[in-house]
């Protein structure tokens, strides 16, 4: 696996933690305990991730994320305790893929991937909050389970073909900062609309 692939790994996997830590952890050490997953000799770093008490904790983290994701201000509540856990969990799976020896490297892809995981966490934390303003109860379990089925997918083609995998994950995020935007403005235009008047007695 090249530089290239590496950083396109990093990229995937620090966005995807953003989203969805635990199904990323819980996925990943899944797949390499049971051996559908063979890391390059570089990558070794990650069999930690296959450890039966990562595996069951990041599991019930996934159980739990699942179910609270998917109840309006629930969300809201579960996204604002993962604040601090969702980037420093990115941060720190980009470090173990990229493996780097250099301690600037090391620094520098520390800082790139909490960012990358701190900005689709602000995304989705910040969309999450706009479509609860919704009445109807239905738009938090259809985008929870879209999140959930795009995680799941992007993290499968992360491990197979990372670059596109990175290149999806890149516009996935743009769409969701352009969906955010629209969404305030919305919210925007809800919020500022005049009261309709009462009908005279």
């Amino acid at each position: 696996m090249g530089i290239v692939e590496i950083l396109g790994l990093a990229t995937s996997v620090s966005l995807l933690s953003g989203w969805r830590m635990y199904l990323t952890v819980f996925a990943t050490g899944l797949a390499m305990y049971f051996g559908y997953l063979d890391l390059p000799e570089n990558l070794k770093v990650l069999e930690a991730l296959a450890n039966p008490w990562v595996i069951g904790i990041a599991g019930t983290g996934a159980v739990a994320e699942f179910f609270a994701d998917k109840v309006a201000w629930l969300d809201s509540i579960w996204d604002g305790l993962n604040t601090l856990i969702r980037p420093l969990g990115g941060a720190m799976l980009a470090l173990a893929v990229v493996d780097a020896g250099d301690p600037v490297w090391q620094v520098i892809v520390f800082l790139l991937g909490g960012g990358a995981a701190l900005a689709s966490h602000a995304t989705k934390a910040t969309t999450r909050a706009a479509v609860n303003t919704s009445p109807e109860p239905f738009s938090n379990v259809v985008l929870s389970t879209t999140e959930d089925v795009v995680t799941g997918g992007l993290l499968a083609l992360a491990f197979t073909n990372p670059i596109i995998a990175a290149a999806i994950a890149v516009v996935l995020l743009g769409l969701v900062i352009w969906g955010l935007f629209a969404a305030k403005r919305a919210l925007k235009r809800f919020l500022s609309a005049e009261p309709a008047e009462s009908p005279p007695l």
